[in-house]
């Protein structure tokens, strides 16, 4: 079963290959997808609230994110 994608303009067909085979959320609960340059907005590294503490998502010059509290 693909994954249902409707919280973002990025094309089916290239995140249907993306996410093929990793486990599904529960049936009847789609997963919110966010593209990582909307969180980032050019920035290499943006702060995020997350209960009360701050954490560090950082984007590195090899393309991976590393999420820091």
């Amino acid at each position: 079963m693909q994954p249902t994608l409707t919280s973002f303009a990025a094309p089916a067909a290239s995140l249907a290959s993306t996410f093929a085979g990793r486990q599904q959320p529960a049936q009847g609960v789609p997963a919110t997808l966010v593209e990582s340059q909307q969180l980032l907005q050019g920035n290499k590294t943006v702060g995020i609230m997350h209960n009360g503490s701050l954490y560090r998502l950082q984007a590195t010059k090899l393309g991976k994110l590393i999420l820091t509290k």
